[in-house]
């Protein structure tokens, strides 16, 4: 295969979302697709046949190394370190950098097809995997493994199902869920479909960052009664002691590539629609040669925020309390290019779509701990999942 790589105007890129991950500082789209890559189980182990691919492929005017400006890869890989993944590479696709350049990649002997949008839904049905007294019973079994010595913290989440009689619109949903959520890290990639608060890892040339979230509170929307809420939130010992634990994990991780890395002293409260967290900026300068940044996401999941502490016990508690796979909920989800470059977010606020595209899977996740009120727990799922079920109603 070989790639052209151009500046252009925004107006000369096709108008249909198909493929993007979005963020404050850098938009990635594609449209079609130039191949898919296959990485074998289990995943983490395997991500260098990324890298390989798309270092084969010819560019007919290397113009530099500006991130993303050549054939990128796209990947919503699975929470479970132990299964298979796929990347895929689009046959165009195109970035916004920070100084508001705008580069197209297009791949020779590929096509797009035209979106063709499905119909909407005449009917709907939502439901839940457990109910709620049994949830609450699971929740009531990890803080009973918790009290007695077994782990830290696990997180638990919650798996709703949206059923509907005609084919869900990925675009339709993304372009729905990206106008609710326009500050946060915001995808769709073969059926994944999200706008996460939370970034596990970037790297850009040899600058890593990451921005963990761990400890939640609910947001009313009402200013006064937020700021009230921030303050509870930030004064939490609870939440504290969970956010500290996430912070601490990421920042001995990537400690090991870098030969600076500093972490904010103190946490700051992010909002994020029906929620806010506690949240810390982890950032450092990468030693040489420079890890790949799916080097860094293979190190990095799952944080402690999507897993639990330690991280063995938590994922094996995980398996005997959930009654499903997650799916891709809560793995990584970005792109990288073929220099390394890439940004993944944490797959949380997010909606898979069944193969066929008429089952729509949402999930919440709460983080556990031995003090944890179950009931308070469910209501934060509760909060959680009204970050993207209102996409699901309005169609």
């Amino acid at each position: 295969m070989r790639a052209r790589v151009e500046r252009c105007e925004a107006h000369a890129l096709p108008y249909h979302l198909d493929t993007a991950f979005l963020s404050p500082r850098r938009e990635l789209r594609g449209w079609g697709r130039a191949a898919s890559i296959e990485v074998p189980a289990p995943w983490p182990k395997h991500l260098d046949v990324v890298g390989a691919v798309l270092g084969r492929i010819d560019l007919d005017d290397d113009i530099g190394t500006e991130a993303g400006s050549g054939p990128v890869a796209f990947g919503a890989l699975p929470f479970d370190r132990e299964a298979p993944a796929q990347f895929i590479v689009p046959a165009i696709s195109a970035a916004l950098s920070p100084d508001g350049a705008h580069w197209r990649t297009t791949i020779d002997g590929t096509t797009c097809r035209d979106h063709a949008v499905a119909p909407l839904a005449r009917s709907l049905r939502v439901e839940t995997e457990l109910s709620a007294d049994a949830w609450l019973e699971k929740v009531r079994s990890a803080t009973t493994r918790i009290a007695r010595g077994d782990l830290v913290k696990v997180v638990l989440a919650r798996r709703l199902m949206a059923t509907s009689d005609e084919r869900f619109d990925p675009p339709r949903l993304a372009e729905g869920l990206f106008r609710l959520h326009p500050h946060s890290l915001r995808f769709c990639i073969e059926g994944m479909i999200g706008a996460s608060p939370e970034l596990l890892v970037s790297r850009i040339g040899d600058v890593v960052r990451a921005h963990p979230m761990a400890g939640t509170i609910g947001r009313s929307g009402d200013p006064a009664t937020d700021a009230r809420s921030a303050a509870e939130l930030l004064a939490s010992a609870k939440n504290r002691e969970e956010h500290q634990i996430t912070i601490d994990s990421v920042h001995d991780t990537l400690l090991r590539w870098c030969s600076y890395l500093d972490a904010e002293p103190e946490p700051s409260v992010a909002s994020a629609g029906s929620v806010a967290h506690l949240a810390t900026m982890v950032e450092g300068r990468l030693s040489h040669p420079v890890p790949s940044v799916l080097e860094l996401v293979a190190a990095l999941h799952p944080t402690p925020a999507v897993g639990g502490w330690p991280k063995a016990e938590a994922l094996d508690l995980i398996r005997e309390l959930e009654p499903s796979s997650r799916g891709r909920y809560a793995g990584p989800v970005g792109w990288v290019d073929r220099h390394g470059n890439g940004s993944f977010a944490v797959g949380i606020r997010s909606i898979e779509l069944s193969e066929d595209h008429k089952v729509a899977t949402l999930h919440a996740g709460v983080g556990v701990v031995a003090d944890s009120d179950p009931s308070a727990e469910l209501e934060e799922t509760r909060a959680k999942l009204r970050a993207t079920l209102p996409v699901i109603l309005d169609l």
